[in-house]
């Protein structure tokens, strides 16, 4: 890319991010991961099956983070993998990536903002989930709106309280917690493994993704760090670490606390787990349900961090309306693109009947319609990667991917049986999110001409 001598300030984010402000932003986008989700993975796989499934995913993860740091590094770049492709296989490629990453990241923040509806029902069982689902919205699309710097630094903080608490309960259930419980019918609800139990656990994929979905999306906030070659791998590799860690624990604790089946189709299974251990009243039990709203929080808020910035992107090289490149001329953030994509995220909570197929509930198929958008650009992304080094083996490389090429080529392989697998099991939902892609090519050709006269966004801060 060449450096633009007249970008206009209006598309223009501020470089302001600190290495530990990072790695808030990845484990904060994934976190509420951990607090619901990945549960309706045991109703196909049961307890052990699902944990073999969430191994391959988490060795998937790490090499693929490893992988995408390398392009995150040699091109820090809001558009993250669409800036990857388009750089590797041309428009074409790019509009693929930058699509799948945005179906990824506007579907994420509406199953989060259900659950956050969910654990405050818990409290306020006459509040209706999705009214607060839409007031999480509201109020976080303001919080984005009003600075990034603002934004990072509440992130980093209600990422730090969603670990603690995360610790305090499993510390609260080790007590109670039982190997008996968590490995009884636990091979795809069989007590022993047989070739029976592996379609139940190809068809957990979606939910074992969850633990780890987005956090990728460092990448868009790449043009906003202080130092992006230097702090991004430190944010990547650190953040990994630390989901893989508490994801083995809240799986294995929650698990082990009873009778798992119950909590395999529910929103909130770790105060429900927790339950079970003290008890309704318990003032545990409370804590849980008020601090275990943070780990949502930091989720939803830094997915609209990431959302925006692809929507920014997109449209500031003519993928996207140029309308959605404009910047706050006070807050220097992408405020149009933060309230489209919230337009987006309330109208999925909303679309009951399209999106509640398969026998699945509204957020489990929100889930899945996520994760199809995060595997292909997982895909796209680790294609680049190749591509790149064969066709650029010159180019500046702050951080090359460790074992190259096999852990591209394993996640890419991953990216590629996961991809397989949940278009067999969510045919309906494939069919959905190829509707959308289509939508979107239909509009990259038509405005195909908007973009040979566009200039390519290259900042000062990225040369």
């Amino acid at each position: 890319m060449k450096p633009i001598k007249n970008l206009h300030a209006a598309q223009v984010l501020n470089p302001v991010l600190s290495t530990l402000q990072l790695w808030g932003i990845a484990v904060g986008l994934v976190i509420s991961g951990e607090y619901f989700g990945w549960s309706y993975g045991w109703a196909s796989a049961g307890t052990l099956g699902f944990t073999i499934t969430s191994i391959f995913i988490a060795a998937m993860y790490a090499t693929f983070i490893f992988s995408f740091t390398e392009l995150t590094t040699s091109i820090p770049h809001a558009g993250g993998p669409f800036a990857y492709s388009k750089r590797a296989f041309g428009p074409t490629a790019g509009y693929l990536a930058g699509a799948a990453t945005l179906i990824e990241f506007v579907f994420a923040p509406p199953a989060i903002a259900l659950a956050i509806g969910a654990y405050l029902n818990v409290q306020f069982p006459a509040l209706d989930p999705k009214v607060a689902a839409v007031g999480a919205y509201l109020v976080f699309m303001t919080l984005n709106i009003v600075g990034v710097q603002i934004a990072a630094t509440f992130e980093l903080a209600v990422t730090l309280l969603a670990i603690f608490e995360l610790l305090v309960f499993m510390g609260v259930v080790a007590p109670g917690f039982s190997m008996a419980n968590f490995t009884k019918g636990g091979w795809s609800g069989m007590d022993s493994f047989s070739p029976a139990s592996i379609p139940g656990m190809f068809a957990a994929i979606p939910f074992a993704i969850w633990f780890f979905l987005a956090i990728e999306g460092v990448a868009m906030a790449a043009e906003e760090a202080k130092d992006p070659r230097r702090s991004i791998p430190i944010a990547y590799i650190t953040g990994i670490l630390t989901l893989v860690l508490l994801a083995i624990g809240v799986m294995v604790f929650a698990g082990g606390t009873g009778d798992w089946t119950k909590l395999a189709n529910i929103n909130d299974p770790l105060p429900q787990a927790m339950k079970t251990i003290v008890g309704e009243n318990s003032g545990w039990l409370h804590m849980l349900v008020w601090l275990g709203l943070f780990g949502l929080v930091a989720s939803f808020h830094g997915i609209i961090l990431g959302y925006s910035r692809q929507i920014f992107a997109l449209a500031r090289e003519a993928y996207l309306p140029a309308y959605f490149a404009s910047v706050h001329p006070r807050f220097k953030t992408p405020h149009r693109a933060i309230l489209a994509g919230g337009v987006v995220g309330l109208a999925a909570i909303y679309s009951d009947e399209l999106i509640k197929i398969g026998g699945l509930t509204l957020t489990a198929n929100i889930v899945t319609m996520a994760v199809f958008g995060a595997i292909l650009m997982y895909i796209i992304s680790m294609l680049s990667l190749f591509q790149l080094r064969r066709t650029e083996p010159n180019m500046n490389r702050p951080f090359r991917a460790p074992c190259y090429p096999y852990f591209p080529a394993f996640a890419l392989l991953g990216a590629c049986v996961c991809m397989a697998t949940m278009v067999y099991y969510n045919p309906l939902i494939f069919g959905l999110f190829v509707a959308f892609m289509a939508i979107g090519y239909f509009y990259f050709l038509l405005t195909a001409q908007n973009r040979s006269n566009a200039t390519p966004a290259t900042l000062p801060n990225l040369i």
